[in-house]
């Protein structure tokens, strides 16, 4: 539970893009529901520097950021973009 959380959580700092789906209904002649109109709008949900600040303190102990290197922190950036692309996919995936 705590691993998914700390996805999210990430997901959310570092930003995601979403699709939202939009459905309208019309009842016909003998009552029947049918869909009429189905409009999927695409979102990007930016970065949360509150949830940034949140993943960074519980993640604290398994990472010194501070005292890191720069490439030590881009090899860090490289391999969170990674999962987040292979999270991304599976989302696709999913529909």
């Amino acid at each position: 539970m705590e691993d998914k959380l700390l996805k999210s959580l990430l997901k959310k700092a570092v930003g995601y893009n979403v699709s939202e789906v939009s459905e309208e209904y019309v009842v016909d002649n003998e009552g029947v529901e049918q869909l009429s109109k189905r409009k999927i709008t695409k979102k990007y949900i930016p970065p949360d520097l509150t949830a940034l600040k949140t993943y960074l303190e519980l993640t604290e102990g398994e990472n010194d950021y501070e005292n890191m290197s720069d490439e030590e922190l881009l090899k860090i950036k490289k391999e969170l973009i990674e999962e987040l692309k292979i999270e991304g996919n599976k989302g696709k995936n999913r529909k």
